[in-house]
């Protein structure tokens, strides 16, 4: 059964509400995902903080209509799902991992912060590095200095050491 009127504007003005939040919408075909595939890429979603959802088209390019996403709505054809996420990366990288394993879904378009991007660039976009693994090796870089530093002082002090004993 279809949505009512109501119902329809509710899901655009929700949709609406988190493409406002955004920096990432991703869209890949599901065709012929079983239920339990579904679920476990739902879970996925949830834990990485996407919004997951399958849409009509119609009311998807509603919601994204007068925003930096606009360009998107030209690939809105045919049975797709929406991952929508405030972190530049999340998106791309749950529907990505979960292609890979599973065949029958299709990375199709997406964009980022304005940017459109094809399926090449959803899965560069997807191979990024979270920003916690980032902020560790920028800490890593920072910290080999003073740690190379604080070596370079013990090995001074044991030589001295050994040369008074």
């Amino acid at each position: 059964m279809g949505l009512n009127l109501n119902d329809k504007k509710a899901v655009v003005a929700e949709v609406a509400a988190k493409v406002a939040t955004a920096q990432t919408i991703v869209l890949a075909e599901y065709r012929g995902i079983q239920v339990g595939g579904l679920t476990q890429l739902r879970a996925k979603a949830r834990a990485e903080s996407v919004y997951l959802r399958v849409l009509k088209n119609t009311l998807a390019r509603r919601a994204v209509e007068g925003t930096v996403f606009a360009d998107l709505a030209a690939e809105m054809t045919g049975p797709l799902i929406y991952a929508i996420s405030e972190d530049a990366v999340a998106a791309a990288k749950v529907l990505n991992d979960f292609a890979r394993t599973n065949d029958a879904l299709v990375l199709k378009a997406g964009n980022y912060a304005g940017k459109q991007l094809d399926k090449a660039g959803v899965m560069a976009l997807a191979n990024i590095p979270s920003r916690e693994v980032l902020l560790a090796q920028l800490l890593g870089v920072m910290q080999a200095p003073v740690s190379a530093f604080a070596r370079g002082l013990a090995a001074l002090a044991a030589k001295k050491e050994a040369e008074a004993a």
